[in-house]
């Protein structure tokens, strides 16, 4: 039998108790994972309390007030705070998800925080997405035509543009790859479940004109068909797409083209 396990020198270690908010009547116990590139130490635990009388209801709303008024050095992506960025991104509970629409009530017990899994990690709950947003780039992710542009539009019917629905509101917060074990495993080959549900919203773009041309990059042993179905993407979606479906149905699209 195969054993797994983390380097000793990734191990996560008990980190800071931070002390309770003074009078505070309502409290809600955070286990943020904190790492410091800067020093050798191991990636720590630290555990916080947060006034839930003087902070939002979101776990987002709690990570900021966690920095504005415990530890400024806590260090976390945040944009919009509406789940429409994608940044604050982060595995919560076990669960990859949005912070920003995550709330606080909806857990049992202590809050856990850690960055996306199978990353590399930036600092404190800050993954490294390069890769990520390459592979993104690699499918071109553009409308592409050989006809001559239109000189205002390119039209589009009603049924075709509903065929986007499902698709075009990916808003690329790695949620979904992140927790993908063929991603954790093949990440370097597999462009994973968001690049193939954004390569799939251009191939039935009915105004696009490189089908072909996009189904000769995807038909790959690595590329696409290291899905092998778990349907992770799907249950961990914060937007509630089906990035599985998506690739199945390219793969069906490679297959008809076959026959």
């Amino acid at each position: 039998m195969v054993e797994i396990s983390l380097p000793k020198n990734s191990r996560p270690q008990p980190g800071k108790q931070w002390p309770k908010p003074d009078g505070a009547k309502r409290l809600t116990e955070f286990r943020v994972y904190r790492w410091n590139p800067d020093d050798s130490a191991n990636p720590r635990i630290d555990v916080y309390w947060v006034d839930r009388d003087d902070c939002g209801p979101m776990v987002l709303d709690a990570l900021i007030w966690i920095k504005s008024k415990v530890d400024s050095t806590l260090t976390f992506r945040r944009s919009c705070r509406e789940g429409v960025c994608g940044s604050c991104a982060m595995n919560i509970d076990g669960v990859n998800t949005l912070a920003c629409t995550k709330g606080m009530d909806d857990i049992d017990g202590a809050v856990k925080i850690h960055p996306l899994p199978h990353q590399p990690v930036i600092k404190d709950l800050v993954p490294d997405l390069t890769q990520f947003y390459a592979q993104h780039a690699l499918i071109e992710p553009w409308l592409k035509t050989s006809t001559p542009t239109p000189e205002k539009e390119w039209r589009q019917s009603q049924e075709d543009r509903a065929k986007l629905d499902g698709l075009y509101e990916c808003i690329l917060c790695a949620s979904c790859s992140t927790s993908c074990p063929s991603y954790w495993w093949n990440g370097d080959r597999y462009l994973g479940p968001a690049a193939l549900l954004q390569a799939y919203r251009w191939l039935i773009d009915s105004r696009d004109e490189a089908t072909g041309e996009r189904l000769d990059e995807l038909e790959d042993p690595f590329r696409l068909y290291r899905c092998h179905t778990i349907m992770n993407c799907a249950k961990t979606c914060p937007k509630s797409l089906n990035p599985a479906k998506a690739i199945a149905q390219i793969k069906a699209m490679i297959n008809d083209r076959r026959l």
